[in-house]
């Protein structure tokens, strides 16, 4: 089964630099994907936060990456992807505003030592916050040529390392992918949107 990206290539190129220093958190933004992920989507207008205690991850890669809206907008986003991640204390939160006013939607899973596990995961992000570590680094990689199935275009600046580990992990994102997504322990919880991951 063939896998394709939620993000499209564009010519453009805008450079993506990042300095993992050892227990410093990282910013991205903006670019470019193509690969292995089950499906295309339009994402929704809202971004959602995502925050785990531990995230532990092999096959891992980061370029510059666009995604567009059903309305034809287009969002600059940093691509991660992570061919085995697990996350513990998982949580996820989105607020909308409605004819009712404000809704949130809150999901925690992945606690009391069973964490969430994913596979082929890909995110399109516009922040990440945490204390990070990553194993045979490489920084500055051509996009096209990173470690992982999903690459980004000829070109473009990337990294990839074979093993990451970020403690604290705080992320804002326009989108999540992968082929399977386990959430052990899951709660789903409406809120009037005051109750946030971060």
């Amino acid at each position: 089964m063939k896998f394709r990206s939620l993000t499209r290539s564009r010519t453009g190129r805008v450079a993506l630099a990042t300095v993992p220093v050892a227990a410093v958190a990282s910013l991205l933004l903006t670019g470019v994907a193509q690969g292995a992920v089950p499906v295309s989507f339009a994402v929704s207008g809202s971004q959602f936060q995502i925050s785990a205690s531990q995230l532990e991850g092999t096959g891992f890669s980061q370029y510059a990456g666009v995604t567009n809206d059903t309305a034809g907008g287009q969002h600059n986003v940093a691509i991660a992807n992570i061919k085995s991640a697990t996350l513990a204390d998982l949580c996820q939160s989105v607020v909308s505003d409605t004819p009712l006013g404000k809704v949130g939607v809150l999901i925690t899973a992945g606690g009391g030592g069973a964490p969430a596990s994913a596979s082929d995961l890909q995110i399109g992000m516009t922040g990440l916050k945490g204390d990070s570590s990553f194993g045979n680094i490489r920084i500055g990689v051509d996009a096209s040529t990173v470690n992982t199935s999903a690459k980004g275009t000829a070109g473009d600046f990337a990294q990839d390392a074979d093993t990451i580990s970020i403690k604290g992990l705080q992320q804002t994102a326009w989108s999540t992918q992968a082929s399977v997504f386990t959430l052990t322990g899951m709660k789903l919880e409406l809120t009037d949107g005051s109750k946030t991951c971060f």
